[in-house]
């Protein structure tokens, strides 16, 4: 979410720079008040659609910055029949959950909940390998899901080291 400071303040300053232009420019006045009237409009309309942004799925076919993610979690799957498959995918890594669509596939849509359901009976996760190799999901319509056991704890070791009675030697 830092980038969206970021990417609004790029506009802010590429409108302000054309509006700048717009007011210099040898016109006639009511073509500069118009243009500083635009300018003040276009600065929240930037600032809503930036926002509005934070809460759309993004589609998985647009993922290009983390395009070489090797696994993701699946944190929630949403189907839409013949709309949409939405996925909360925890990527490798990272902390943050991200939100993504997927074109409807009735296979596909199958497949992630019956893995969902299995991973919720065991205890499970359930795991996305290369959740955004293209071929995988345009070729074959499918993405490779598995149920992943938590790992086991390990053992606790003993606070101390029991003694055993011997009756046979002279000390306890």
């Amino acid at each position: 979410m830092d980038i969206i400071y970021y990417l609004f303040a790029a506009a802010i300053f590429s409108t302000a720079v054309l509006a700048a232009i717009a007011i210099w420019a040898p016109r006639k006045t009511w073509v500069r008040v118009s243009a500083v009237c635009i300018t003040v409009l276009f600065v929240p309309l930037i600032y809503i659609e930036l926002m509005g942004l934070l809460s759309k799925p993004k589609p998985m076919a647009y993922e290009w910055w983390e395009a070489q993610v090797k696994k993701a979690e699946v944190l929630g799957v949403s189907l839409h029949e013949g709309e949409a498959i939405y996925m909360w995918l925890r990527l490798d890594g990272s902390v943050q959950p991200r939100y993504y669509v997927l074109p409807w596939r009735q296979k596909l849509a199958e497949k992630l909940e019956a893995h969902m359901e299995a991973a919720v009976k065991s205890n499970s996760a359930l795991i996305v390998s290369k959740p955004f190799f293209k071929k995988s999901f345009e070729e074959f319509g499918d993405l490779n899901v598995d149920v992943v056991p938590p790992p086991k704890p390990p053992q606790k070791a003993l606070p101390f080291t029991p003694r055993i009675f011997n009756p046979r030697e002279p000390s306890i």
